[in-house]
């Protein structure tokens, strides 16, 4: 029996009355569920956002971006994963007329949170879609089935299971107390919805990972920015265009676990933390005095120094030395480029 089958000590197929995966391929089974699912699918655009050239960010994540989008009102909002329209001077909304050919309809950014992960958009025309409910992401449990739903309606979703709900930390400076996991991976998982057994929003794609499963070697699959952490952020998320978490401190670090240890893998040019004399290969053993073992570890610690602007004391080992030195903390905002808004 395989892990997808059998999860927490449940037969996970004996948690759904009906396949998810089923209900895409087969109409009988779409009406087994207790929601419209031609209807939900129907919210999952496509975006296209065009960066400038000199965009801090365009170097790792280019110039022109393709993902997904899911309509969250009836007014043209849309809430994405915020790495597809970061800096975008320009957005594309594309929608499937009744011949199913893209027609692409201008839209705009209206905030990006790095802290959560999420990114508003606006379109500027009608789009003449259904949107999709907001649900409760702290309902999902391990094993239940899931819509993954990308644009393009059945042929661009999946059916799948949420197999992990864990404290997920990016090596970009970037941590979440509490991600989905599901599998099987969506190839295209950029800004996809999940959708719950009621037909509701319940998280936005991120990732696709190799660690689905937390102790399950090769069990790939994707990671979703809970739903939940957009309630408390999103009046201020379209008032000001970010929020007060993302005013954290930035090093400009690129890490990872190593042997137990936090290593620097990579430095933001000229950032925070290579204008301090970081380097590639340097162990990150102590900060603000505090001995530092995990990724989650490091970022605790730094943000509780204050807000972006803080000076970031560490303890640094490198090959045999072990030194001190003093990061002065940025705000990431200050180097992307942004559209003025009025």
């Amino acid at each position: 029996m395989s892990d997808l089958e059998k999860v927490n000590g449940h037969h996970a197929k004996d948690l759904l009355p009906s396949s998810f995966a089923a209900a895409l391929t087969s109409p009988d089974e779409a009406a087994k569920l207790p929601f419209d699912v031609e209807h939900a699918l129907a919210a999952v655009v496509r975006l296209h956002a065009e960066v400038p050239e000199d965009g801090y960010t365009a170097p790792f994540l280019g110039t022109e971006r393709e993902g997904n989008g899911v309509i969250i009102d009836d007014n043209g909002l849309i809430l994405t994963i915020g790495y597809l329209v970061v800096e975008a001077m320009a957005v594309s909304i594309g929608i499937s007329d009744d011949g199913g050919d893209d027609r692409m309809i201008p839209g705009e950014v209206i905030a990006y949170d790095y802290d959560s992960g999420f990114g508003l958009i606006r379109a500027l025309e009608p789009l003449g879609l259904p949107h999709l409910e907001i649900g409760n992401s702290a309902d999902l449990s391990v094993g239940n089935g899931v819509l993954v739903a990308g644009h393009g309606g059945r042929e661009g979703s999946i059916g799948a299971r949420v197999v992990s709900k864990r404290e997920f930390a990016g090596y970009w400076e970037y941590m979440l107390d509490e991600a989905i996991f599901t599998a099987p991976a969506h190839p295209n998982w950029g800004g996809t919805a999940l959708i719950d057994q009621h037909g509701k929003l319940v998280g936005i794609g991120s990732l696709y990972v190799e660690d689905a499963i937390e102790e399950g070697a090769g069990r790939t699959g994707n990671m979703f920015v809970p739903i939940d952490l957009l309630k408390p952020i999103f009046d201020e998320m379209l008032r000001e265009g970010r929020t007060a978490g993302s005013y954290r401190p930035w090093m400009g670090l690129f890490t990872a676990e190593v042997e137990g240890h936090v290593e620097v893998i990579a430095l933001a040019q000229d950032g925070p933390a290579e204008t301090a004399g970081l380097q590639a290969g340097d162990v990150i053993v102590k900060v603000l005095g505090l001995p530092i073992t995990t990724m989650v570890n490091l970022y605790r610690t730094a943000w509780s120094a204050g807000k972006a602007g803080i000076d970031i004391p560490m303890t640094i080992l490198r090959d045999t030395y072990a030194f001190e030195l003093i990061v002065k903390s940025e705000d990431r905002y200050t180097r992307l480029k942004f559209q003025h808004r009025d």
